[in-house]
């Protein structure tokens, strides 16, 4: 984890779930971990209060990153405070599920213009930091549904799916600058999405997994930091599954 220590990370949509547990499982190895938000502010700060507990370094940035404009003012202010932009995990993201039939077209906009289009314009924004600096570590998350779709998640695969194709791409892109572009793809992870599902519904779910167990934000956090380790240096363009098995 020594790559890790005294880098700038922004973690997108770091307030909860699997962005909190990336935020603090990279300012632990001594990574400055800015953690962006849009609206829950509380869960943010008590975020950055579990860092500073622990020791370590973080900031709060808020902004859309569905929105362009936001998001690069907020990549330069990065950019002017601290000189580099070193490490970009981009975790936020949104669900609205519904049959396909019923999807309406505001709730299509909206899964894909913060999953897909989110995740475009945060890297846009830091790619050109990172070329400057002729190094960074980019991880995009997307979802075991991205390979294996899920009935009433149309939406949310496709935006998923999209992640999977651009990672690939600027991979190839990017790769000549020393910037490495991978993504991770969550299974059945116990977050704000998934506690809302009922004891029956998680049941089945888990009888489908192998190592019959949900996953935690943890697991996931792992496999994003050791991406940004000195140990991935010649992993990049890949789709990591952390999913119990449950889709090989």
């Amino acid at each position: 984890m020594d790559r890790i220590k005294d880098k700038i990370a922004l973690i997108t949509g770091g307030s909860r779930g699997i962005g909190r547990a990336v935020a603090m499982k990279l300012a632990d190895a001594g990574a400055v971990a800015y953690i962006n938000y849009r609206t829950n502010e509380e869960a943010a700060r008590d975020t950055l209060r579990r860092i500073t507990d622990g020791g370590g370094k973080g900031k709060l940035i808020r902004f859309d990153v569905a929105r362009f404009e936001e998001t690069r003012e907020a990549m330069a202010a990065i950019v002017d405070e601290t000189g580099a932009l070193d490490i970009l995990v981009n975790n936020a993201g949104v669900t609205i599920d519904g049959m396909f039939a019923r999807v309406r077209e505001e709730h299509w906009d909206t899964v894909v213009g913060t999953n897909l289009k989110g995740t475009f314009n945060c890297c846009r924004a830091a790619a050109r930091q990172m070329m400057k600096q002729r190094w960074g570590r980019i991880v995009n998350m997307t979802s075991v549904v991205a390979e294996a779709g899920n009935a009433g998640q149309s939406a949310y695969s496709a935006s998923k799916a999209g992640i999977i194709g651009l990672t690939k791409s600027l991979a190839r892109e990017l790769g000549p600058r020393d910037i490495t572009v991978n993504a991770v793809a969550p299974g059945f992870i116990d977050t704000d999405m998934t506690l809302a599902m009922t004891d029956e519904m998680r049941s089945r779910i888990i009888e489908q997994i192998p190592l019959e167990r949900t996953g935690t934000p943890e697991d996931v956090a792992g496999v994003v930091a050791f991406l940004i380790s000195g140990a991935a240096d010649y992993i990049t363009g890949q789709v990591i599954r952390v999913n119990g098995g449950i889709y090989m």
